[in-house]
């Protein structure tokens, strides 16, 4: 299992979460996705390597930036 940490600025509430969460899971073979607007953490897991502009683009695509942590 890969497990890939990002920082997410921007997310105030559970909408954004659920924003982020939607656009995440688009992405082939995600498996688990952890979203907190309180800490601003995102948490995507994978039973393969996830290309990490897959998940920047998506974080943008629900309106917020990110960064890999």
């Amino acid at each position: 299992m890969t497990v890939n940490e990002y920082q997410v600025t921007g997310m105030t509430c559970g909408h954004c979460e659920m924003s982020v969460r939607e656009e995440v899971s688009e992405i082939a073979g995600v498996d688990g996705i952890q979203v907190s607007a309180k800490t601003g953490k995102l948490v995507v897991t994978s039973s393969q390597p996830i290309d990490d502009a897959a998940v920047l683009a998506a974080v943008d695509e629900a309106g917020y930036s990110a960064v890999r942590v």
